[in-house]
């Protein structure tokens, strides 16, 4: 069990029978009244988002969540089929619960598959990948100013913004939670 008090980002709990995590909380102790925790939370399953106050003292099951680092086998065309290497149990995930992570997953790559109550939900990249630079266009010579960025589409088909003196061939580092350029890759 756990309480409305005890809310933080990230906290999963079930309330009206499904799962939920904590996107935000604000513990309010107005002059008047008593306290609450305005708390945005979203839907495990479905994705919906939804804002409420409840009483510190309001207490909520806790939602089991158990993750498995698997590896991205194929897509169909429809189903994303992703495998178990101890068990070889393969897993089809439709595109919405794949949709984020696929961008910088590619075929062999290992992943790893949250589920609720033996369902899979979601699927998270490592938070750091290096991809080939498949396409973009030629630096300029003599082009020194800073920031200055230009896209480029990487193996997975993903476009990320990267220096200019990046060119077709390289390997780069990409941080997946923000699909933002950090280097180039060390391998």
């Amino acid at each position: 069990m756990i309480t409305a008090g005890d809310f933080r980002k990230g906290i999963t709990f079930v309330i009206n029978g499904e799962p939920h995590v904590v996107i935000d909380f604000q513990h309010v102790k107005p002059g008047k009244g008593a306290a609450f925790v305005r708390t945005k939370y979203k839907n495990i399953i479905t994705g919906a988002t939804r804002e409420e106050a409840f009483n510190p003292n309001d207490k909520f099951d806790n939602a089991q969540i158990d993750t498995k680092t698997m590896q991205y086998l194929y897509n169909d065309g429809e189903l994303y089929y992703f495998m178990d290497n101890t068990t070889y149990e393969q897993v089809p995930l439709d595109a919405s619960k794949v949709s984020e992570a696929i961008k910088y997953i590619r075929e062999n790559d290992m992943a790893t598959i949250r589920f609720y109550d033996g369902m899979a939900f979601d699927v998270q990249a490592p938070n750091f990948v290096d991809l080939k630079v498949i396409e973009t266009e030629p630096g300029i010579k003599g082009d020194t100013a800073t920031n200055v960025t230009k896209p480029a589409t990487v193996e997975t088909g993903t476009v990320i913004q990267v220096p200019i003196f990046i060119e077709e061939g390289e390997k780069i580092q990409i941080d997946t939670r923000k699909g933002e350029y950090l280097g180039r890759s060390k391998e």
